[in-house]
């Protein structure tokens, strides 16, 4: 569905930008601006793209309400009517290509390449980046977590400590995309269709008189999904024993305890005792539900430590991507129109990292035939032809271009769609599972060695030579026009 309303959803400078270019004249000048981030998050070796679905929703509805129109009237910048009636007809009429949601992404090359008039290019980057950045960091933040507990299975739980309502359920769906298994937000559930887990609070315990009594309540509430939370008092004197005697009165019932929850404590430890009273007590079908302030690093400490625990609840440290709280994606010009035609533009920056690789680039993921395994990214003029034609391509690193190597035997895989063309949708969204298959396609394409949580090994971006040397050019250039 499209998503309406949310036109003002950017920052006031590119309505300012937009409109000087109105006024002089400029506002209808072809451009092509590529989206991409500079360094992976959190040290890992690679990223997981999202947000697709929601960019592609946005644009789809993207028009000025009267309300919006009133609301820029009144700005002390004083545009003109008719500025505003212009915004009023406003509908994107661009071409924007993407990276499929859940693919295996990497820092300096184009996620998102979007071809319009200075006007649509502008108006969609604020919220576009805010789209991709966010749900792109919570993606591979989760992606991470799976790495670690591949075989588990992973609850979300962050709503009551995310950024507010857009960035719980959009984070839900995220995680869901990398490998997560359900979420505790009955809203993301609705809305995409993520399957949804709960247990109860230490409120519940709290209210009865006795905590068996509490157990048994809830048992006798919900008998085909009693998970109970044992740590309220006493984890091994009290709430695994009481979890125990409620296990009793629904096998006698005909029914089955699905799990105890822990959240507190020493996890490693009360898991392994809570595993072995549970099997003594021939409740080896009772798993071992884990939460408090999880995260990768935490759940491969736990598992190094032998903790018997079988489903992990990540919330706090997943949804506000605590230890890397932004992606920092950018949206940059690599070319504009000029005397009728388009031609390459630079950024220049003292930051050498901050230098933009001038043109417009497609994306290709070169496959070795013979292993069937990723070997190195290729990024190129849209005209060049090696990447497909299936001869010899010759990659090389473009910081450190002594580091070269020729490949053969190779299948090239476009990694940037078609999505939008000349304002038309022409890509049909994917499912949500569709997107996790194609996530876990994405990850078989990668050794074991890019994929690791420590010390990845680096997976090369290859920048065509022609694509190369006319960066170099471009900054030559500029250098000698300093020194003129």
């Amino acid at each position: 569905m499209p998503a309406t309303g949310l036109a003002l959803h950017t920052d006031k400078y590119q309505i300012n930008m937009i409109y000087a270019h109105w006024v002089n004249g400029t506002h209808l000048r072809e451009t092509v601006f590529e989206a991409y981030f500079r360094k992976l998050p959190f040290g890992n070796g690679y990223a997981v793209f999202a947000g697709l679905e929601r960019i592609v929703n946005y644009i789809r509805g993207l028009r000025f309400t009267e309300e919006d129109l009133d609301y820029l009237a009144r700005q002390e910048e004083n545009y003109q009517p008719e500025f505003l009636e212009l915004l009023r007809g406003f509908q994107f009429k661009g071409t924007l290509l993407s990276m499929q949601e859940g693919a295996i992404c990497f820092p300096n090359e184009p996620l998102i390449r979007v071809q319009g008039t200075i006007m649509e290019t502008q108006l969609i980057e604020t919220a576009m980046l805010n789209f991709m950045n966010f749900q792109t960091l919570i993606a591979t933040k989760a992606s991470r977590v799976k790495q670690v507990a591949e075989h588990d299975v992973l609850l979300e739980f962050g709503t009551r400590r995310a950024q507010e309502a857009d960035a719980a359920i959009w984070g839900a769906r995220a995680a869901y995309i990398s490998g997560f298994d359900a979420t505790s937000n009955l809203l993301a559930g609705e809305r995409f269709g993520i399957p949804t887990k709960g247990t109860h609070a230490h409120s519940w315990v709290q209210i009865f008189d006795s905590e068996l009594e509490a157990f048994e309540w809830y048992a006798k509430a919900l008998p085909d999904q009693v998970s109970l939370l044992v740590d309220t008092f006493d984890t091994l004197k009290s709430g695994v024993p009481n979890a125990i005697r409620t296990a009793r009165v629904l096998e006698a019932a005909g029914k089955r305890l699905s799990s105890i929850r822990l959240d507190s404590g020493d996890l490693a430890y009360l898991s392994i005792q809570a595993r072995k009273m549970l099997d003594e007590a021939g409740l080896n079908y009772v798993k071992i539900v884990a939460s408090n302030d999880l995260d990768e690093n935490t759940i491969f400490n736990l598992k190094a430590q032998g903790a018997r625990i079988d489903i992990w609840g990540v919330g706090t440290q997943l949804i506000t991507a605590a230890d890397q709280p932004a992606l920092g994606g950018v949206y940059k010009l690599v070319e504009k129109e000029k005397n009728g035609r388009m031609e390459p533009t630079i950024k220049i920056s003292g930051n050498p990292e901050k230098v933009t690789t001038p043109g417009k680039k497609d994306v290709w993921r070169i496959v070795s035939r013979e292993s069937g395994r990723a070997i190195a990214d290729y990024v190129c003029f849209p005209h060049e032809q090696q990447a497909h034609t299936g001869g010899n391509l010759r990659l090389f690193d473009p910081v450190h271009p002594y580091i070269k190597k020729t490949v053969k035997n190779f299948q090239a895989v476009a990694m940037l769609q078609t999505i939008f063309e000349n304002g038309e949708l022409v890509y049909e969204l994917p499912s949500l599972e569709q997107i996790r298959q194609h996530h876990r396609e994405q990850l078989n394409l990668f050794w074991p060695e890019y994929l690791r949580k420590m010390n990845p090994e680096i997976y090369r971006i290859s920048l065509s030579q022609e694509a190369w040397e006319m960066k170099q050019k471009m900054i030559e250039e500029y250098v000698q026009q300093q020194d003129d």
